[in-house]
């Protein structure tokens, strides 16, 4: 296999209208390291995994162990991420706790990372 090249401009000139244009709308630095986390937390096939899970359905920790074939230990720890990222909620019925996908943007988010996939 060779290597790829790097491609790059023959000759350096800075732009500096565009420089400025993009500098102006780049999100400040606190707001892409949350972005940056986000990611990290579906970097994980395991939370993945669960999301797809729960693209599917609600459902209790038992079902996902049960779906993943996991302990509901793992399970429980990996949800614990998912909700610190705001990514999953829980319903408590009785004893049960039942978890879905917390809002319409996780569906998107999943979604348009499974299509570019597909791409």
């Amino acid at each position: 296999m060779q290597k790829e090249e790097c491609l790059m401009c023959e000759e350096e000139k800075i732009h500096e209208n565009l420089v400025e244009k993009v500098r102006g709308a780049m999100p400040d630095e606190c707001e892409l390291l949350e972005v940056a986390e986000l990611f990290k937390v579906f970097g994980d096939s395991t939370r993945s995994k669960i999301v797809s899970a729960l693209f599917v359905s609600p459902l209790c920790v038992c079902d996902i162990a049960e779906v993943l074939q996991m302990t509901t230990s793992a399970v429980s720890h990996q949800l614990r991420i998912l909700r610190q990222a705001n990514l999953v909620k829980y319903k408590k019925t009785g004893k049960e706790i039942v978890y879905s996908l917390d809002d319409e943007h996780v569906y998107k988010i999943f979604e348009m990372a499974k299509a570019h996939l597909e791409e």
